[in-house]
């Protein structure tokens, strides 16, 4: 299996802390070692890092730590491979276009038969069950909206619906964001926590590290941080039903 992680935040945030807790994971205090990637929206932009080394020996790893790249949106990924070698093409998150977005996703879980689902235009570029996975979405979102929506939050019960589909076919965990929203369904496992005014300090588990976000927010700050399992064991982290999703929006849980 992997681990994912994802943010969503009102204001450019840095997602240091988180990082750092979760690529200790990625063959250090976990088995997560098979590559790592994350995606940073910029406005329109995004920049996406990956390796397939362990995320806790990657220097592409340690650069992104050392370079707090500030983003209201961020997907993250550690990889255990089950599907496909251990390569850059078949290290998540994925990255296609539609409707002029960049949209990112990144996968937890193993899927049967997925080679028999159809992916139209949108053709894996590695050996991923992952991967095929979302050439799938992408493909039955652009058969059910052959134009720009506008109705995003009925777009993103739509792909749960595609993910309860996939759910059918193994462990689906998923994040999904067009730059905007973060969609975070979970089959078996998935958290996540708001942070808001009175911010307090939090430690990671992973690591001897505590931070105090009091230092490093504004009041009106709204910060929600996705991820398989906790980073951080003084608190309280919500958890998602397996067969649910949440949807982000500006930090703040919309769906």
């Amino acid at each position: 299996m992997c681990e994912l992680l994802g943010m969503s935040a009102n204001v450019p945030t840095d997602i240091c802390f988180s990082l750092r807790g979760l690529i200790q994971r990625g063959g250090h205090t976990g088995p997560h070692k098979d590559g790592w990637g994350i995606t940073f929206y910029e406005g329109r932009g995004c920049r996406t890092f990956k390796d397939h080394q362990p995320g806790c020996h990657s220097p592409v790893a340690r650069f992104v730590q050392e370079y707090p790249i500030k983003s209201r949106v961020v997907v993250s990924h550690i990889r255990q491979a089950n599907r496909g070698n251990v390569a850059l093409e078949n290290t998540h998150p994925f990255i296609r276009e539609m409707w002029g977005r960049n949209w990112t996703y990144a996968h937890n879980g193993q899927l049967r038969g997925y080679r028999q689902l159809e992916t139209g235009q949108y053709r894996p570029i590695g050996q991923t069950d992952s991967e095929h996975a979302f050439c799938w979405i992408l493909h039955r979102l652009s058969q059910k909206y052959p134009r720009t929506p506008s109705n995003w939050p009925a777009v993103f019960r739509f792909i749960a619906s595609l993910a309860d589909e996939l759910r059918q076919k193994g462990v689906f965990n998923m994040l999904l964001s067009d730059g905007c929203f973060v969609m975070a369904y979970c089959s078996t496992h998935l958290h996540w926590i708001t942070r808001r005014a009175p911010f307090g300090k939090a430690k990671l588990l992973d690591q001897d590290v505590e931070i105090d976000f009091q230092q490093h927010t504004q009041p009106d700050d709204v910060v929600s941080v996705i991820v398989t399992q906790p980073l951080t064991g003084n608190e309280s982290w919500n958890r998602i039903e397996p067969g649910c999703y949440a949807l982000f929006h500006l930090g703040e849980r919309i769906l």
